[in-house]
């Protein structure tokens, strides 16, 4: 008889990201029924850029939780590298050379949170908290409370964004390559083999030879640096420096690495459910749209996601 019960499929033997699938498979099931649109080609692709936008930040935020951290400061960066880029575009100096400058400062706040969290002890929430704000204020002063133009070569800028490579929209091929890089460095490295050991017990990782404060540096700096890459496209695509233009985007690089498995209390996770998880959000914010909820709902609906997913995983671990 025991032999007989455990050789019997049950939830729990399932793979981890098997939810994940059957949640996605149901959402565009919805979606289908829900509105005709929802198929079209041109719906299905702005769909996919709203997938890589957004989930460019969630693989950035991927490599914080891996390591048990949060990263607040990620919105900022998208409307500060924005209105730097911007405003060295606006006056007339070569777009690469605006790009670079802009990436860097984005890179800089990465050092200033690495730094903060690791010689100064200050804990991520409250060191990224402050870096957000303190960011979006030099933004705002920099545009003076404003939009910035980017001025006659705007053009030249455009395909970051809102261009097309083989009839797929460019953001798409951006985020297929971040993925791919994230996923080799997370599963094929020893760097990503030591994220997953700071998460799951920085004394144990510490005791078997790993550098955890330089490990924790690096995932703010790839955090910054990919939140200045999501910048670029977001300016790409407004044509304007905006320094408000990434408030909130925190909470869908969080939801996003959520919904996909990745665990708040690290060491558990990984890129393939941030795909996953990067697809549900924008199927789902996609839906309401078409059903004709308002933004403010669509808050609610995501907030709701996120403590849902979070007690999952809570009782997940109680089990464990």
């Amino acid at each position: 008889m025991s032999a007989t019960t455990s050789s019997r499929p049950t939830f729990r033997n399932l793979p981890r990201g098997f939810g994940l699938v059957i949640a996605l498979a149901a959402l565009i099931v919805a979606a289908s029924l829900i509105s005709p649109h929802f198929l079209n080609p041109i719906n299905v692709l702005n769909v996919l850029r709203q997938v890589a936008l957004y989930g460019i930040l969630g693989v950035g935020m991927t490599f914080i939780l891996l390591t048990a951290g949060i990263d607040l400061s990620i919105s900022s960066i998208v409307g500060f590298v924005g209105v730097v880029s911007a405003t060295l575009m606006g006056m007339g100096y070569p777009i690469l050379l605006c790009c670079l400058i802009g990436v860097g400062g984005g890179l800089l706040i990465g050092v200033i949170n690495g730094l903060g969290i690791v010689i100064g002890q200050v804990p991520p929430f409250i060191m990224t908290l402050g870096s957000m704000v303190m960011t979006r204020g030099i933004a705002l002063m920099i545009a003076d409370g404003s939009t910035v133009n980017l001025g006659p070569r705007g053009d030249e800028f455009f395909f970051l964004g809102g261009g097309f490579i083989l009839g797929i929209p460019t953001p798409i091929w951006v985020f297929a390559l971040v993925c791919v890089v994230a996923f080799v460095v997370l599963r094929l490295s020893p760097f990503g083999r030591a994220i997953y050991a700071v998460g799951s017990s920085p004394e144990a990782a510490r005791l078997a030879g790993i550098n955890v404060g330089l490990v924790t540096f690096s995932v703010y700096l790839i955090s910054a640096g990919l939140a200045s890459l999501s910048a670029l496209i977001f300016l790409s695509r407004l044509s304007v420096g905006d320094p408000n233009s990434g408030v909130g985007l925190e909470l869908e690089a969080i939801t996003i690495a959520v919904i996909g498995g990745t665990s708040l209390f690290g060491g558990e996770g990984g890129i393939a459910g941030t795909i996953g998880g990067a697809m549900v959000l924008a199927i789902l914010a996609n839906i309401l749209n078409l059903a004709g909820v308002s933004p403010f709902s669509q808050q609610v609906v995501k907030g709701l996601i996120i403590v849902f997913a979070v007690l999952l995983e809570a009782g997940r671990r109680r089990r464990a």
